[in-house]
């Protein structure tokens, strides 16, 4: 029953890139919250929490596919290392700007200092593709395990956010999830048996990732996808601020990522079958409805009601998304590949949360849980409109690859 995950584990030194890459990750899921909780807790404004959240992550949109490429020409650990620094510096000063009560335009600056980091996620899944080239059936464990690292994360992220906020503050959360996230890269860095050579003919290969047919409709349905993710974060929180219980915000949260760490985990064993297109295609359909009733909620567990299943939904459409990039890029840029991607969910991410930040504020509490099942229906709308280039270019890297 498990023999996909052995054998995804069964290269030597897999498993301590795995615990690296996951102790790298982890913080993702603190991140985010620990900001808010922070900037709220000292500035009593959504509004700003939400602007620092989204300049970090158009920092990252716009830096993060030129680090991959960087980091498919010269190496994982030459160009991770240093990122992660200038990002630590960055995160260190939008943390001083905000205890401070420093102007505005320097806590932007910061944030958007603190998106310069790696995605280590991307990182992680150029490893896997290198270790199981050729194997398709374990690179769709592998794809299925990372979607299950990311909702662990987000599972176990805002409840360790919420236990050092009250046990300390979310000062503290912040800091602790960023020097977890440095001491990640560092040791993934340190891994380099599994780490991907650097092809010697990717000098030869001119142009972005994004240039290869197929990938800019997928970056746009993952943007779609990600307005999902930053909408109900936010949205949340603000809701359970104004019922008075903010500290629950952090267990609801976790029940949608439960929902698809699940549904990863099973993903996994389950060997594709038909077309990758209509598989996603059902999967964002099935989001769209699955969260069609969270614009009726008022309560904390109706929300973790509605979101616990629409979690399912999750794992399958970013599985299948990932094997897509495999098929759509070629072999010396995966990591930007990978990277633009993310970059399309965290452009999503980012302007859901920048909306639903404002919408927290200056309307009824609530009210941004009208953006998710639209943002799934928007997504699942651009897989018939872009469709055929997906698939055409899925079929054109096949061809050459013969």
């Amino acid at each position: 029953m498990f023999r996909g995950y052995r054998a995804l584990f069964s290269p030597a030194g897999a498993v301590p890139f795995a615990l690296a890459a996951l102790l790298a990750r982890f913080p993702m899921g603190m991140l985010s919250l620990a900001a808010t909780l922070a900037v709220t807790s000292l500035h009593g404004s959504y509004t700003l929490a939400g602007l620092g959240g989204a300049t970090s992550l158009a920092t990252v949109a716009v830096a993060g596919p030129l680090q991959a490429r960087l980091v498919d020409r010269h190496g994982q650990a030459r160009v991770s290392v240093p990122a992660m620094l200038l990002a630590a510096a960055g995160s260190a000063g939008a943390l001083l700007t905000i205890v401070q009560h420093a102007p505005t335009w320097l806590f932007v600056v910061a944030c958007a200092a603190a998106g310069l980091g790696p995605n280590s996620g991307s990182l992680a899944r150029a490893r896997w593709a290198h270790l199981h080239k050729g194997d398709d059936a374990t690179l769709h464990t592998a794809y299925a395990y990372e979607g299950v690292v990311d909702e662990l994360c987000f599972v176990l992220g805002p409840l360790a956010v919420m236990g050092l906020a009250a046990a300390a503050s979310p000062v503290a959360a912040y800091v602790i999830g960023v020097a977890v996230e440095v001491v990640g890269i560092l040791t993934l860095a340190g891994q380099r048996r599994t780490e991907p050579p650097v092809a010697a003919a990717v000098g030869h290969l001119p142009g972005s990732a994004l240039r290869s047919p197929g990938m800019p409709a997928l970056v746009l349905v993952l943007a779609s996808t990600g307005l999902v993710f930053g909408a109900q974060e936010i949205t949340t929180i603000g809701l359970a601020q104004s019922l008075g219980e903010r500290g629950q915000a952090g267990w609801v949260l976790a029940c949608y990522a439960l929902g698809s760490c699940l549904s990863g985990l099973l993903l996994g064993l389950w060997r594709p079958r038909g077309s990758a297109l209509a598989r996603m295609r059902w999967s964002l359909a099935a989001m769209a409805l699955s969260l069609s009733p969270l614009m009726l909620v008022h309560s904390l567990g109706a929300a973790a009601g509605v979101l616990f299943p629409a979690g399912f939904t999750t794992a399958p459409t970013m599985t299948t998304a990932m094997g897509f990039v495999r098929e759509l890029v070629p072999e010396g840029k995966l990591t930007e590949g990978f990277t633009w991607t993310s970059t399309g969910l965290l452009v999503g991410i980012s302007t859901g949360t920048a909306v639903a930040g404002w919408l927290a504020d200056h309307a009824a509490p609530g009210t941004g849980y009208r953006i998710p099942a639209a943002a799934a229906a928007i997504a699942l709308l651009t897989t018939f409109a872009g469709g055929r280039a997906i698939r055409f270019g899925a079929s054109s890297a096949w061809e050459g690859a013969q």
